[in-house]
Formats: C-alpha cells, sequence, structure tokens
C-alpha cells in the first residue's frame, strides 16, 4: 500500500513537472511568436495607402536603407512607415516626454516627471504649430504621419515594450512630430532655469567681485573661432569678503548629495537610463525619471577648408554628444526623389525618429552638423503681483490676470491626476525663488510659430549661406551650426531663433512689466552671428564660447562649457597643415588627458616628503600618479582616475566654503550649474588665499592633502593599484525598460565594456553618455564619408540591426557613410 501511493505520488510529480514544462515551453514558443510578429517585413511587397507612385526600400547588411520614391511626399510618407516600423517605442517615449504623458504609459513612477513638464503645455503649443504650416509642409506632414500609423498598423504585433507594459500604442497625430522637437528641448536646455537661478542666488548673496569671480564669463580654456579673448576676473581680496572670519566659530557645512561634482557609480552598478529623459547625469544608478540636466551632453563639431586637404576638398566632422541609449536617439537612412530637370535629390546621414527631416547630413551641395551651443535662450521674469489680488499680475499693460490651464494627467492603473497650470503672457508661472518672489519663464520652446517652420530645414540649401538664411530664426533648440558647401566654402552660424532682447542682457531674473526690458521679437537672419571663410581655414565648436564682441553679446550666456574638448581640437587642428578623413577620425576618437595634466602637477606638488613619512597610502597614491600617467584617458588608468577623484575631492571642499552662504540662503542652490567653475576653482588652488580658506584646514596645503586621504578612504581598499577607470567610469548602453524587467539586461542592452575617454576628452564617455553618431563628409563625396552609430538600427532585439553597428563606433573604424551592398528589398505600391 506504501509503494502503491509512493508510486501514484511519483507519477503525480512527473505528470505536474512534465505539465510545467509543456506550459513553460508553451508560454515561450507564444512569446517569442508574439516578439517576432512584430518584426518589419524586409523584402517584398506591401500596400502603402496615399503613395502616388511605388517607392523602393533596400537595406544593408545594417539594416541602413535607401528610400527611393517619385516626390518628397512619398519619400517621407515612407519614412515614418520605416521610423514605426523599426524605432515607434522610442518616438512614443519622446511624444509623450514634451507633453507629460508618460505616467500613462508606464505608471506613477513617471508622475513626478509629468507634472514638472506639463506646465509648459507642449501638446497645446504643438497644435498651433501645426496649425500654422504652410500647405506644402501641412501635405508633407500629413504623408509622413500617415506612413506612421501605417507601418504600425502593418506590424503583426504591436512592438514587444507595450506587450511588457500590458499597453496598447496610441495612433501618431501631426502634432506629434513637434512634441518630439519639444523633446530636444527638454534635452538640451533647461526646462527651469535653473542656471539663471543660481546666478540669481549669487548676485544676491555675495558680494559683487565674489559673484563676478565665481561665475566667471571667461576661463583659460576659452578657444573661440574669431581669437576673441575676455578679461578672467581676479580672485577678491579680503577686503572685499574675508569669509574665513565671518564663518569662524560657525558649524561646519557639508554639500548636499546633489551638490556634488559628479554622482558616483561602480561596476556592481551600471548606468541606468531614465525611461523618459533624453539626458540625466552620468554615472548614476538611479531608475528615477529625470526632466533635468546633464554635465555629459555635449558634441564636438569641425570643417577644415580645402586648403587644408589632402584632395583640395572641404571637410566636415561631428560628433553629437547625448545620453547612449537602446536603441539609438538617431535612425540612419538615404533619402532620393527627383529633381529639377531630370537630377536626383539625394540626402544621406541621420533623421530623428518622430520627424522627416534630415537632422545631420549631407544633401550633395552642402554637409552640415550641430554641437549644442549653451547661449541663452530663456529668461526669468520676476511677476509684480497685486498686493491686492493674487490673482493678478503687472503687465506693460496694466493688470492682468493668470491663465488657468486645467490639466489631467492621466497614469496607468491609477486614478487621473489632475493639476492647474498657470500661464502670463510670456510664458508658464514657475515655482517662486528661494526669497518668495512670484516667477514666470519665458523659453524660446514656448513659439509656435517658429516651431511650425522645423519640418525640413536645410535640405534645399546649397551653399553655407544658404543654409544660415535656412537656419537662422527656426523654432528648434540653439545649436551651433558648421556648414561646408561643394563650392570649398566653410561657415558657423547658429540654429535657431534668437530672441531680441531690450533693456536685458538675460543674465539675471528681473521684472518686464513695465515694458522696458522683455524679448522684442526675433533677430533676423541678416542679423544673426555668422562666421564664413576664416583666415585660418579651420572652424570647430565643442558648447564652450565660440565668439566674443557683439556676436557674443546677442548670444548671451546659458553656461557655456569651460573648453576643454574646444581647445584640444583647436591644438590638433593648428598642429597639422592638410588633413584626411582618417585625420578628422583620429581627433573625433583623441583621449588626451590635457584637461587634468595640471591636476597631476597639483598631486605631485602636494604629497611632500614630509606629508609622506609614515603614510603608506599616501606613498602608493603619489607613486602610481607619477609613474603611470601616460596622458591619455584609458579604461585601466589607475593614475587618472586617483587624478580625477582628487580634482573633484578638492573642487566640493572648496565649493562647500566660499559657497557656504548661498547654499545657506537657498535650500535648491546648486553651484555645479555653473561650468566654467573649473577657473576660479583652479585660482583659489593655486593662489591660496588665506581668507577664503574652509577654518577646518589651517592651510590650503592642508585641504589638498585632505582630499588625497578622502580618495584613499573611499576606494576601500588597501591595495590603490587595483582602482582603474573604468571602475569608476561604467559606461552603459541600455533598453528603457531593461531595468524594469527581470533578467532582461542581457537581451536588451548593449554589453558592458570597459572604454575609453570622459567628459573633458573629444572622445566622450561619461555613463551613458557619449557620441550618439560620428560623421566625416566632403559635400558631392559621400561615397567617401565615414559613419558611427552606436547600437543599431532596430529598436528590435531578435532583429540582425539591433546592435549592428555598436562595434565599428567602439573600434573607432572608418565604416562607410553611404550604404553598404543591398541585403533586402521592399517595394511599397500605392
Amino acid at each position: 500500500m506504501n509503494l502503491s501511493r509512493k508510486g501514484l505520488l511519483l507519477r503525480g510529480l512527473v505528470v505536474t513537472i512534465a505539465l510545467a514544462l509543456f506550459l513553460g515551453s508553451s508560454i515561450g514558443f507564444w512569446l517569442r511568436s508574439q516578439l517576432r510578429a512584430s518584426l518589419p517585413q524586409l523584402d517584398g511587397s506591401l500596400t502603402l495607402a496615399g503613395l502616388t507612385a511605388p517607392v523602393m526600400v533596400t537595406r544593408d547588411g545594417q539594416g541602413i536603407p535607401t528610400i527611393v520614391g517619385r516626390s518628397r511626399e512619398d519619400v517621407a510618407r515612407t519614412t515614418g512607415f520605416l521610423h514605426a516600423q523599426d524605432r515607434f517605442f522610442q518616438m512614443d517615449l519622446a511624444r509623450r516626454r514634451a507633453a507629460g504623458e508618460l505616467a500613462e504609459l508606464v505608471g506613477e513612477r513617471a508622475l513626478a516627471a509629468d507634472r514638472a513638464i506639463r506646465i509648459h503645455r507642449f501638446r497645446a503649443e504643438a497644435r498651433q504649430a501645426v496649425s500654422l504650416l504652410t500647405t506644402r509642409d501641412r501635405t508633407l506632414l500629413d504623408a509622413y504621419t500617415s506612413g506612421v500609423n501605417a507601418g504600425l498598423h502593418a506590424l503583426g504585433a504591436s512592438p514587444f515594450e507595450y506587450f511588457a507594459l500590458r499597453q496598447t500604442p496610441a495612433p501618431w497625430l501631426p502634432e506629434d512630430t513637434f512634441l518630439v522637437v519639444l523633446s530636444m528641448f527638454v534635452a538640451l536646455q533647461e526646462p527651469d532655469g535653473a542656471y539663471e537661478a543660481t546666478l540669481s542666488t549669487m548676485h544676491d548673496v555675495l558680494p559683487p567681485q565674489m559673484f563676478d569671480f565665481l561665475a566667471p564669463r571667461a576661463t583659460e580654456w576659452d578657444a573661440p573661432i574669431d581669437g576673441s579673448t575676455l578679461a578672467r576676473p581676479a580672485v577678491p581680496d579680503a577686503h572685499s569678503y574675508d569669509l574665513r572670519s565671518r564663518r569662524r566659530g560657525r558649524p561646519a557645512f557639508e554639500l548636499p548629495e546633489r551638490g556634488r561634482e559628479t554622482v558616483r557609480s561602480g561596476a556592481a552598478q551600471p548606468t541606468r537610463l531614465a525611461l523618459s529623459g533624453f539626458r540625466q547625469s552620468a554615472p548614476t544608478s538611479s531608475d528615477t525619471f529625470d526632466s533635468g540636466g546633464a554635465e555629459g551632453l555635449g558634441s564636438n563639431n569641425w570643417v577644415v577648408s580645402g586648403a587644408h586637404t589632402a584632395d583640395g576638398l572641404p571637410l566636415l566632422a561631428n560628433d553629437m554628444h547625448l545620453t547612449v541609449r537602446v536603441p539609438n536617439t538617431w535612425y540612419r537612412a538615404v533619402l532620393e526623389w527627383p529633381g529639377a530637370t531630370g537630377t536626383t535629390r539625394r540626402l544621406v546621414g541621420v533623421t530623428l525618429p518622430g520627424v522627416p527631416a534630415l537632422v545631420s547630413g549631407s544633401n550633395s551641395s552642402i554637409a552640415w552638423g550641430f554641437t549644442n551651443t549653451y547661449a541663452d535662450w530663456s529668461d526669468i521674469v520676476l511677476l509684480d503681483v497685486d498686493p491686492g489680488d493674487a490673482n493678478r499680475y503687472r503687465t506693460p499693460d496694466g493688470w492682468r490676470e493668470f491663465e488657468r490651464h486645467d490639466e489631467t494627467i492621466r497614469v496607468a492603473g491609477q486614478a487621473d491626476q489632475p493639476t492647474v497650470v498657470s500661464w502670463t503672457i510670456w510664458g508658464p508661472v514657475i515655482g517662486p525663488d528661494y526669497r518668495g518672489r512670484a516667477r514666470a519663464y519665458r523659453w524660446v520652446a514656448h513659439s509656435a510659430e517658429r516651431l511650425a517652420n522645423t519640418l525640413t530645414p536645410l535640405e534645399d540649401a546649397t551653399s553655407v549661406l544658404d543654409a544660415f538664411d535656412a537656419a537662422n530664426g527656426l523654432g528648434t533648440p540653439g545649436q551651433n551650426l558648421v556648414v561646408a558647401d561643394r563650392d570649398g566654402r566653410i561657415g558657423w552660424s547658429v540654429y535657431g531663433a534668437i530672441p531680441r532682447r531690450v533693456g536685458t542682457d538675460g543674465r539675471l531674473p528681473a521684472s518686464w512689466s513695465d515694458g522696458t526690458r522683455g524679448w522684442h521679437g526675433w533677430l533676423a537672419p541678416a542679423e544673426y552671428p555668422r562666421v564664413v571663410d576664416p583666415p585660418s581655414g579651420r572652424i570647430w565648436t565643442a558648447n564652450a564660447r565660440v565668439v566674443g564682441g557683439d556676436m557674443l553679446a546677442k548670444l548671451g550666456d546659458g553656461s557655456y562649457e569651460v573648453g576643454s574638448r574646444a581647445t584640444i581640437i583647436r591644438r590638433r587642428l593648428d598642429a597639422q597643415e592638410r588633413f584626411t578623413k582618417q585625420d578628422l577620425l583620429r581627433i573625433q576618437m583623441d583621449v588626451s588627458a590635457d584637461f587634468l595634466a595640471r591636476w597631476r602637477e597639483l598631486i605631485l606638488q602636494t604629497l611632500t616628503p614630509a606629508t609622506l613619512n609614515g603614510h603608506q597610502a599616501r606613498e602608493q597614491f603619489r607613486q602610481i600618479v607619477e609613474t603611470q600617467w601616460s596622458g591619455r584617458v584609458t579604461p585601466d588608468s589607475v593614475a587618472y582616475r586617483l587624478t580625477r577623484s582628487f580634482r573633484e575631492a578638492v573642487v566640493e571642499r572648496i565649493v562647500r566654503f566660499v559657497l557656504v552662504e548661498c547654499y545657506e540662503a537657498d535650500p535648491s542652490f546648486d553651484y555645479f550649474t555653473v561650468r566654467r567653475r573649473e577657473s576660479p576653482i583652479w585660482a583659489l588652488v593655486t593662489e591660496r588665499p588665506q581668507h577664503l580658506l574652509d577654518p577646518r584646514y589651517s592651510t590650503w596645503p592642508d585641504l589638498l592633502v585632505s582630499a588625497v586621504d578622502a580618495v584613499i578612504d573611499e576606494a576601500g581598499t588597501a591595495d590603490l593599484r587595483t582602482l582603474v577607470w573604468s571602475d569608476y567610469n561604467v559606461t552603459a548602453y541600455r533598453h528603457p525598460l531593461s531595468a524594469a524587467i527581470p533578467f532582461s539586461s542581457r537581451w536588451l542592452d548593449m554589453p558592458l565594456r570597459p572604454l575609453p575617454g570622459d567628459l573633458f576628452t573629444p572622445q566622450m564617455h561619461w555613463g551613458s553618455a557619449a557620441a550618439s553618431e560620428r560623421l566625416i563628409v566632403s559635400p558631392g563625396h559621400e561615397s567617401e564619408g565615414i559613419m558611427h552609430m552606436p547600437t543599431g538600427q532596430s529598436g528590435h532585439p531578435l532583429s540582425p540591426f539591433y546592435a549592428a553597428s555598436h562595434q565599428a563606433w567602439i573600434d573607432g573604424d572608418p565604416t562607410p557613410l553611404m550604404p553598404g551592398p543591398t541585403r533586402h528589398t521592399l517595394m511599397l505600391e500605392p
């Protein structure tokens, strides 16, 4: 009986296990079949309603499409079709990020980000931009929109992300294309005026000399293309600000966690991507939805005239630095349609999924590229609220009531969240400052009439000046635009709309209520800063100050980068008379540690025999920095990591003291929005004024030695030789959902790999931020051009194109700009 019962139990267990295995395999088979159903069709033919003639789509081994159509509208329709087939979830995130509608897709974890961005009412603005389109542009946008929805509908199943989120993708609307453009404003500029608010607090709290010193308009790293120089403020004397005496006997102040030079990460906590944002501080292990800025964002570009190239043709190089996620921001494509008099119009480069235009590349007549300007694209307006009626504020035309807009934030799985947004004639009401003053925010991003002109901005330009006339005044995020044309000319100008400021330079918040200050329209193209065919035959930009004088005054200051990359690039360009494409690629891949070389020397000066006596860890620290420094930022460099960490520790010790009164006055104050802080910090550590030294240190060398000790203590190891740079700077490129789906990282993310570079090197790798593309091209000679792109063309992990270009991007292989041999051909029929 017992044996019989045991036999039955055993048979039952076997049946249960078999059933579980069968169900598991069945579910796995079903999941895989659903995933495969969401792959796009690559060969054969499909019907695409709205086409006026057949369109041929060929793809090479990396999945790069060449679209050959009979009209620009047919090409736009097909571009939308391919964007949706390969990248719809990415497009959806971009439009929702700008509209403040992420929580509707992913739930309450996006609620804070939605609330923060909803004040801008970008969906309403995008609708208005659609209503302002010309007939030609509306036709083009409608064709693209129809193509997107057709591409989504033609998939056998929704993109896999919607299955994971248990959601259904919403159809694409014409206004969504403008929301994608606005999402780039959120990525590249400040949605909240943080830098101007920082300057305002400093201006209020500090003596004028100290304010000018700590918020410099120039640094020793400036490398402007016009050769202009600006005076750097001197260290204020004790008569101006004897902070050491003022603080003696006061409690020591520690920086808040946000007030740190960087957020550190380790190998066990690789960078995770915020699902919604286009940028985030890096490295970080945060899974939160972030609306704010990152120091890691930037870009490099330059052009050299034909007088300085081996073949006599001008050359353009461009690499745009963004948060690299999976899939990448850009989608490569070649777009072709008939031109006038039997010619062929051809655009080659990168597109932005959600938008029908070529973003960067060549149209055979011109080649162009971008870097973020960090000029001043916004102003905080102090509001004069009626003391007797809090619903009114003063304007140049008298008292006016605030506009109140009822917004509803939908949250997946929860009740809707109502919110009220207040607006003024200048823009949305943002939170009060630390003094309780009501504020509004004037931002270029709020200009629908400018936004409406952004669909196909540069594709018809045939010369440098044509390009500038087309780009100056567009409602796009302000960019440094560099152009080379087929006639051999090169130039720089600004892509975007520059406000015409009256009565203010825009650096500090001010009241505009009496009409003496404000924006009075926009600069005309003829008024824009432009540099064309400089005598040197070289132009470069890298997010730092590009020009001076009147041109700089028109651009204003939105916290320019310190200039390390610009200086290195200028040095490389000046050091050579003739260039090939491979020469420019070497500059793009440059990881010279020029920026930290002087900090290394400071370490060697600090760790004297007296400070080393009896301190083995300090001795090892010095020995590594002295003997293992290669002058390059390589993944295995311990010397670079120790030097970088030392600099951060010194910066934090200085900032927590010299800015203490700002931090105490304003709980939201953050000095690290001032990107040019290197200059005043370096002046302090070299000139060593006693009146600006934290009282917890007797001398400046004491502060510097304490920074060394802090690096040693934080290392948590007795052997500093194990502290390689790649363990500190974990370069991780992840899919937005991989952190939320268990065991999916190996399937969805790019493999973790140690990479060279830092924030301060032309080849920039910093957490999840890196070059989102690398382009080198001479207009009209695209077949000889070079292009890199991380990850791959497809957003589908089962696609052969999911990571097809990633390895070449990592290795810096000179892969071609034009697609390779055709591997797939799809005919789209009317």
